[in-house]
Parts: C-alpha cells; structure tokens; sequence
C-alpha cells in the first residue's frame, strides 16, 4: 500500500516549492492461483503467487476507496518496470478541494499537474512541474527536496506488499469467487503492524511506516488470485487515529506495453532547476 507523497503545490506556489498530493496507492494482499494444491498451505501459495506477480515486466490497475484524512480516492495506474515508466492518475472525490493529480515518470524524470474543484493549477503560468532525475535537489527559493518516496510509489507495483498477507499468523482459504468475470480463488487474514514489522525485511518491511503515521495498528487483508498465480484484486482495512482506511485494488492487466509520453517543455517548470524558474 502507498500513501500521499509531498511534492509541490502550483497554488501556493508564489515562487517557492510547497505540496501536492499524489495518491499513487497500492494495496496490501495477495494469494495462490484457483489450481492450489490441497497440501499447500495457504501462506505458501500466497508467497508463491506474490513472488510470480512481483515480477511482471508491466501492471495495469484501479484504486479505489478511503484514506483516513483525506477521504474518498480512485486512481488509475499504468507501470512498466524495465525501465520504470508511469503514469498515475488519482482523484480525491468529496471535501473543500476536490482534486485531480496525474504524475508521469519518462526517461527517470518525474512530472505532475493538478486540478483543484475542476481548474488547472499553473506555476509560473505553466501546468506541468518537472522534478529532474535526481531525488534530491534544490528548488526555487532555495528549498531542498527529496523526491525518493515519491519516485518509488510512482513505479511502485502493489503485489510487492503481498507479503503482508503471507505473513498474517491466521491467512487461510475461503473458496472461489468471480472478479471481472474471472475466476479467482479468495484468502483473507489479520496481522497486527508490529507482527509484520517482525516478520519481514526489506521494502516490505519499509512499506509498514506508512501505518505507522496513520497509527493503524491491525490489517484485515483480502486478496483474490486467478489461474495464473497473479493478483487480480486486493483489499486491505484497518483504523487510524482519524478514521478508517479501506482500499481495493484491481489488476486489470499484466505485461502489455506501457507507453508514456513527456509533457511539452513548453508548459512545464522545471524544479530541478532553480535558475530558471522566474522564466516563461
């Protein structure tokens, strides 16, 4: 699962950087294909089918659902992994400013616009900010930023956290069921934070900070695995501090070619490069 990024807000811009919000989530879970031997045992198939989903070349999936604090959420996402190349698309629906972030990543150069109750946000009157190919770097106004989080949420693919679910002391089995019209076979489990913190290492382990900030304590996780060994839908919930978390995600396809295009240099600041930012 991923959560907001700071990055840069056009509105509150004034020549110096401030935050925008990209939601390019993912979810947590994952399981074995609808063929699971009877002798598996459901961790195993769920660590063997977030392995094989881990390593698709490309993913195409849908969010949606609620982050404490920040509401209702849906976001579109197309990730190619070799190389990295993204684009996310995610709406926050309901409150004082609804918006639409879309985020680009061509070439390891991240981009990203923003609409606010349906205007496009501009800096200095362009509306595309380009954030260069280096995570850190100092901005306009002297301001130091450190794009590292929101580059790895952009080309994040969520079965990567699937190992939160084949971790869970209680995942288990619950049958077949439908998703999309495919056919998919249903795991489910708890797991407390500080168990999985236990448990795992690495980028999974990482990914549990996130939790930590919303000062959600437990995951109640649900993953459906088609035929194939992928994902095809996950879910996770809990409770934070300011409410509940629940999220979907649908894979909609794996390993098709991702194509994204650089927006015009014409109606993009670059904040890599503080120099030229009183320019166009």
């Amino acid at each position: 699962m991923t959560f907001p990024v700071r990055a840069y807000a056009p509105r509150r811009a004034a020549g110096a950087a401030g935050a925008v919000l990209l939601l390019a989530a993912g979810a947590v879970g994952c399981g074995s294909g609808a063929g699971q031997s009877s002798a598996e045992s459901a961790a195993a198939a769920v660590a063997r089918a977030t392995k094989k989903t881990q390593t698709v070349t490309s993913v195409h999936y849908r969010l949606s659902g609620r982050i404490p604090e920040q509401g209702r959420v849906e976001t579109e996402a197309s990730v190619g992994t070799k190389p990295v190349v993204a684009r996310v698309v995610t709406s926050t629906i309901g409150g004082d400013h609804p918006t639409v972030s879309e985020t680009r990543m061509v070439h390891g150069v991240l981009y990203q616009r923003q609409t606010e109750n349906g205007v496009a946000q501009q800096v200095h009157g362009r509306h595309w900010a380009g954030f260069g190919a280096r995570a850190r770097f100092t901005a306009a106004g002297g301001l130091k930023m450190d794009t590292g989080g929101l580059r790895d949420q952009v080309g994040h693919n969520p079965a990567r956290d699937a190992a939160f679910l084949a971790a869970a002391d209680d995942v288990r089995r619950t049958g077949t069921e439908k998703v999309d019209g495919v056919t998919t076979t249903h795991y489910t489990g708890t797991a407390t934070v500080a168990g999985l913190r236990s448990a795992l290492e690495g980028q999974e382990k990482k990914g549990l900070l996130q939790y930590d900030k919303l000062g959600v304590d437990e995951l109640t996780l649900d993953v459906w695995i088609d035929g194939e060994d992928h994902v095809k839908r996950l879910r996770t919930q809990g409770f934070g501090r300011h409410g509940q978390l629940d999220l979907t995600v649908t894979f909609l396809d794996f390993g098709r070619p991702v194509t994204v295009r650089a927006p015009s240099a014409e109606d993009t600041v670059d904040l890599s490069k503080p120099s030229k930012q009183g320019r166009g």
